[in-house]
C-alpha cells in the first residue's frame, strides 16, 4: 500500500544533474569495472526519471476545464512514478553509492507526488486526496528531506524548499489545520531570511509579500470556539456524515442535483493567499464534505490510483477562478454548461467588484444596469479607475445580468457578493430573486448588499 512506504519514494534529478551522476560513475571506478547489472540499474533508474519529469512538465498543458481530458493523462504520471518509487525502493543501495542519491532528490519527488495529489483534488473535488497530498508534504518535514539544501550553494534548490511551505501551508489551510500552519509561517519565515542573507537575491520582496499574504489570509479567519474544557474546537464548513437535517413529514427530495460549480474572486485589494481569496476559501469548504481516508477505499496493489472511480461523486465538481478575464469566464462557463448531467445544477459564486451605471436609462435592460467586474489581462488598470471611464459604451469587461441568460437554458443557481449585486434582480421569467436589503430603517444606515441569490430553472 502506498500509505505504508510512500516517504520511500526519491526525486528526478534535472538532465545535468543525471549527467553528474554518471560522471559520479566514472570518478568512483572506471565504468568498466562496475558490474553490468548496476550500470542497467543505473539506466533504468535516470529512464523512469526523465520519464516522470516529462510527464510531470506536461501537466501544465492539458486543458484546465473538462472531466475527461486530462484523466489519462494523470494516470500515467502516476503510474510512472509508482515505478520510480518502487524501483528506488528496491535498488536503493546502488543508487546510493553508484549514483550518488541525495535526499533533497527524495524530497523533491515526494513533493511533486504531493503536487499530483493535490492537483487531483482540485480537478475532481474529492477532498480525500488533499488528505493525501497532506501525508506527503507532512512525511517531508518530518523526514527533513530539504534540511541541508542551503549548504549546496545553490539558490535554486532552496527555493524549491521556500515553494514547498508555501504549498503545505495551501494544503494545511483548506485543512483547517491553523495551528500548524502558524508553525509552518514561522518556519518559512526563518527560511527566508536566511536565503535572503546568505545569497542576497532580487527576489526577497516576492518572499516578504507571500508572508504577508498568508499572515493576513489567517487573521481574516479568527473565529474560535472552545469546548467545556475551554479547548480550542476547530470548526470546519465543510459537511460532515450524518450532520445534515433529515427531511421533514411530508417533504420529497427534489429531482436536481447540484453537480458543478465556478467559484469566482475578483475583489479590489481582498485578503488572498496563493490565488485563493478568503471568499473563495470559504465558498468551496461549504460545497465539500469532511475528507475520509483513501486507505478505506479500493486501491490498486502498488500505485497510485484509485483502481475504480467511485460510482457516486461525493462532492460538487469545481473550478476556481481568480481573477478571470470575460473570455476566460465565458469559457469555463461554457464548457461547464456543454457537460451538465441531466438533472443537474451548475453554481456561479461571483465575489467581485460592483460595476455601476452612470445616469439613468430610459430602458433599464439586461445591459443598463452594470454588473460584476471581470480581470482586464491586457493592463494593470485600477478597477476604480475603469469604472470612472467614459460610459460611452460598455465596459467591455463587465459580466452584465444579460450576458448570463445563454446558460439558463439549463438549470443555473447564482450567488453575487458584490456592492451591485442588486443588478442581478432582474424579473424576468424564469428568475427567482431573494437579496439582502441595502437599507436598515432602525439603524438608518445603508446595508452592503452580503448575498443575492438566483435560482434559474425551467418554468416547470
Amino acid at each position: 500500500m502506498l500509505v505504508q512506504h510512500r516517504v520511500t519514494v526519491v526525486q528526478c534529478p534535472s538532465r545535468k544533474r543525471r549527467q553528474r551522476g554518471t560522471g559520479n560513475m566514472s570518478m568512483m571506478g572506471a565504468e568498466e569495472d562496475i558490474p553490468l547489472g548496476e550500470r542497467k540499474t543505473i539506466t533504468d533508474f535516470c529512464y523512469l526519471l526523465d520519464k516522470s519529469k516529462q510527464l510531470f512538465n506536461g501537466l501544465r498543458d492539458l486543458p484546465q476545464h473538462g472531466h475527461k481530458q486530462w484523466q489519462s493523462y494523470f494516470g500515467r504520471t502516476f503510474d510512472v512514478y509508482t515505478k520510480l518509487w518502487k524501483f528506488q525502493q528496491q535498488h536503493r543501495q546502488v543508487l546510493d553509492t553508484r549514483y550518488g542519491l541525495r535526499r533533497w532528490q527524495i524530497g523533491e519527488v515526494a513533493s511533486k507526488i504531493g503536487q499530483l495529489y493535490y492537483h487531483y483534488y482540485l480537478r475532481t473535488s474529492e477532498t480525500s486526496y488533499l488528505s493525501e497530498a497532506f501525508s506527503f508534504y507532512s512525511a517531508i518535514r518530518q523526514r527533513s528531506y530539504y534540511h541541508e539544501v542551503s549548504k549546496e550553494g545553490r539558490p535554486e534548490l532552496v527555493v524549491k524548499k521556500l515553494r514547498y511551505y508555501a504549498r503545505f501551508i495551501v494544503v494545511c489551510l483548506l485543512l483547517n489545520k491553523m495551528d500548524l500552519v502558524k508553525v509552518l509561517v514561522k518556519e518559512l519565515t526563518d527560511e527566508i531570511e536566511d536565503y535572503t542573507q546568505r545569497f542576497n537575491t532580487e527576489d526577497q520582496l516576492e518572499w516578504n509579500l507571500v508572508l504577508q499574504e498568508v499572515a493576513a489570509f489567517v487573521e481574516a479567519d479568527p473565529v474560535m470556539v472552545l469546548n467545556n474544557d475551554n479547548a480550542i474546537v476547530t470548526i470546519s464548513s465543510r459537511q460532515q456524515d450524518g450532520a445534515v437535517p433529515q427531511l421533514e413529514p411530508g417533504m420529497v427530495v427534489g429531482q436536481l442535483a447540484l453537480a458543478d460549480a465556478l467559484i469566482v474572486g475578483n475583489c479590489n485589494n481582498q485578503v488572498k493567499f496563493s490565488e485563493l481569496t478568503i471568499d473563495m476559501f470559504r465558498m468551496l469548504q461549504v460545497l465539500e464534505r469532511e475528507p475520509i481516508n483513501l486507505a478505506a477505499q479500493s486501491v490498486k496493489p502498488g500505485t497510485l490510483e484509485p483502481s475504480e472511480k467511485p460510482a457516486k461523486r461525493e462532492n460538487p465538481h469545481k473550478y476556481l477562478l481568480y481573477k478571470p478575464t470575460f473570455s476566460q469566464l465565458y469559457t469555463f462557463l461554457s464548457a461547464s454548461f456543454k457537460e451538465l448531467p441531466a438533472s443537474s445544477v451548475l453554481l456561479l459564486y461571483l465575489s467581485a467588484t460592483g460595476v455601476f451605471p452612470v445616469g439613468h436609462a430610459e430602458y433599464e435592460g439586461p445591459y443598463d444596469l452594470g454588473g460584476v467586474m471581470t480581470s482586464n489581462s491586457r493592463d494593470s488598470v485600477n478597477e476604480e479607475t475603469v469604472q470612472r471611464r467614459s460610459q460611452a459604451q460598455k465596459e467591455m469587461h463587465c459580466l452584465h445580468p444579460g450576458d448570463l441568460y445563454p446558460f439558463t437554458r439549463k438549470p443555473l443557481f447564482i450567488i453575487v457578493d458584490s456592492s451591485n449585486s442588486t443588478a442581478y434582480k432582474l424579473q424576468r421569467n424564469p428568475f427567482f430573486c431573494a437579496h439582502t436589503a441595502t437599507w436598515c430603517p432602525k439603524l438608518k444606515l445603508h446595508v452592503f448588499p452580503t448575498y443575492c441569490f438566483y435560482y434559474l430553472c425551467e418554468k416547470n
